[in-house]
């Protein structure tokens, strides 16, 4: 795909660990600029929304910092195209909302899509927080492995997958009963008046890649 994505990182930086030299974000940028240079990579964010003009270098990434135990900083990279990202969406249900109705939203959210994200897809769901971080944690599952279940989810991941695969989509939008490849949920908890479900789509590839330094 030409499409080499735009750079989200997850950073769960130890408490014990002393960064010098600059700024934390800094290094990261610096990293993803390398990356894209060295690697030949497409370079496609542009600085501002509406103007649209092309950093050049594919920065700056969207950075997201967890301070946690320990003296090590474990980075997850992954480089998401907007062929998929274009096709995800949020709803705030109502809190009495049950779980088929969550079902048929990722469902109906892949249906709409059709072959927009290039299927077969990995499909992250976020299922609690708020109205942001749900979007987070949809984000995130896309990191999981292909076939390892959050287990206290395992039966709601089972089912949207077996849904979305009755759509028919197929691969690339030409018809199948292999529209997805995984569905991945994440959950947090959330407010009594609430019930916020992220859906994160992305392609076959799925990029991603982690390191302990």
């Amino acid at each position: 795909c030409q499409d080499t994505g735009m750079a989200f990182v997850f950073a769960d930086v130890g408490q014990d660990v002393h960064i010098t030299g600059g700024l934390f974000e800094d290094a990261v940028n610096a990293g993803v600029a390398a990356a894209y240079e060295k690697g030949y990579l497409r370079k496609s964010v542009v600085a501002c929304p509406l103007e649209r003009t092309n950093t050049g270098d594919n920065t700056p990434a969207v950075l997201y910092t967890r301070l946690c135990a320990g003296d090590r900083i474990r980075l997850l990279a992954m480089p998401k195209g907007f062929g998929s990202e274009n096709m995800s969406r949020i709803k705030m249900f109502n809190p009495t909302a049950q779980v088929e109705e969550i079902v048929e939203f990722v469902y109906d959210t892949v249906y709409q899509a059709g072959g927009n994200p290039c299927p077969p897809l990995v499909i992250g769901v976020g299922l609690g927080g708020s109205f942001d971080y749900a979007a987070v944690l949809a984000k995130k599952a896309l990191a999981r492995e292909v076939g390892v279940h959050n287990e206290r989810y395992r039966e709601l991941e089972e089912r949207i997958l077996r849904r979305v695969n009755e759509s028919g989509v197929g691969p690339s939008g030409l018809g199948g009963d292999t529209t997805a490849l995984w569905a991945a949920v994440e959950a947090y908890p959330t407010h009594i008046a609430g019930l916020p479900v992220a859906v994160n789509i992305s392609c076959h590839a799925t990029r991603h890649a982690e390191k302990i330094i």
